[in-house]
């Protein structure tokens, strides 16, 4: 793990220089696809930037209010620029909620709309996943597989690097479908969420640092679950109304 890359006298702390240029990176890449969904350039980044903000503090709320203890003791963790400190879930939740609001606002179609966003989506759904990898975070269970990772005084299941996998091989497959230009709009969006919601769930069983409520259930697989669902039923009115109208 690197959390740290000493340049001379520099230290760059690596995960939230991840978040950062995959933040940048997935910006230029929806920038370059929001006009094929008929969304200007500075609406999409005035969108990004609300949701931007409203995901930082959702995401931190998120981790409070599992984790108040962390807080509690260390109250100078809450303006932490640490990304083992967020929620992802309540990020993308509230970031989601905000940018529903600012899109509303300024009257963007909602589909188009989020279709654009999905490159950025996507990307920064790898940079979390490095971020994780240089930070030691969302470490796997202990195991005695061979490609184990010795990690927090134990082997490890490279649940990181399991992540890395699923979120490289999403944007791929993305790639591909969009450049499709008769997909009906929200199917690229809604594509996005079932594929993450999926290795989420089936990943989410290697954690060794995932929130268990109810008797074993983990929150995340919980969560994972009824994005699944709520894509697959989008996913499927959508090909019915293509159908009908076909």
């Amino acid at each position: 793990m690197l959390p740290i890359l000493q340049i001379g006298p520099l230290a760059l702390p690596v995960p939230p220089f991840s978040l950062l240029l995959a933040l940048w990176l997935g910006l230029s890449l929806a920038e370059k696809f929001a006009p094929r969904r008929g969304i200007p350039a500075d609406a999409l980044y005035n969108l990004t930037f609300t949701g931007l903000v409203a995901g930082l503090i959702g995401a931190r709320l998120g981790y409070i209010f599992q984790y108040p203890n962390a807080f509690i003791d260390s109250p100078l963790s809450l303006v932490s620029l640490n990304p083992g400190l967020l929620d992802p879930f309540a990020g993308f939740a509230a970031g989601l909620i905000g940018m529903l609001v600012y899109g509303q606002r300024a009257r963007l179609a909602f589909w188009n709309t989020l279709d654009a966003l999905t490159p950025l989506l996507a990307v920064m759904a790898v940079g979390f996943a490095v971020a994780h990898i240089a930070s030691g975070e969302a470490f796997g269970t202990e195991t005695s597989l061979p490609w184990g990772i010795d990690l927090w005084g134990a082997t490890r299941h490279p649940t990181q690097f399991y992540e890395l996998i699923a979120a490289v091989l999403t944007l791929s497959l993305l790639g591909v479908w969009s450049k499709k230009t008769d997909t009906r709009a929200g199917i690229l969006f809604l594509a996005f969420v079932a594929l993450t919601a999926s290795w989420r769930l089936f990943l989410e069983a290697f954690r060794g640092d995932s929130v268990v409520i109810l008797g074993g259930l983990r929150s995340a697989q919980i969560v994972a679950w009824l994005l699944l669902a709520a894509a697959l039923a989008g996913l499927d009115r959508m090909k019915r109304k293509g159908s009908q109208h076909g």
